[in-house]
């Protein structure tokens, strides 16, 4: 094994776990909508190979969903819809500036 740093200012994850109606999912808000719209959004700042949007699986908060989480800087966002894609991205792109200088 070795061990390294991430090479991302900073990383999305977006929960996308679907529970298929059996109980409230991050799904069931549209998460996998919104994840495809941050990327698309970072990708047009010329963001490729600093942020990185990954799905995940549950976060454990299912009933304040879909959850949103920004690491390394711990910033968690819950009950996201893809009207509030805006709000993530200017929070990155705060992290980015501050990381630049």
């Amino acid at each position: 094994m070795e061990k390294h740093t991430s090479p991302y200012i900073c990383h999305v994850y977006v929960c996308v776990n679907d529970r298929h109606g059996a109980r409230k999912s991050c799904a069931d808000g549209n998460s996998p909508a919104v994840k495809q719209r941050l990327k698309a959004e970072f990708k047009a700042r010329g963001w490729t190979g600093k942020v990185r949007v990954s799905h995940c699986g549950c976060m454990g908060l299912c009933m304040d969903g879909p959850n949103i989480i920004l690491y390394p800087q711990r910033i968690w966002f819950s009950g996201v819809t893809e009207d509030d894609a805006d709000v993530i991205v200017q929070k990155v792109e705060s992290i980015m500036k501050d990381h630049d200088g």
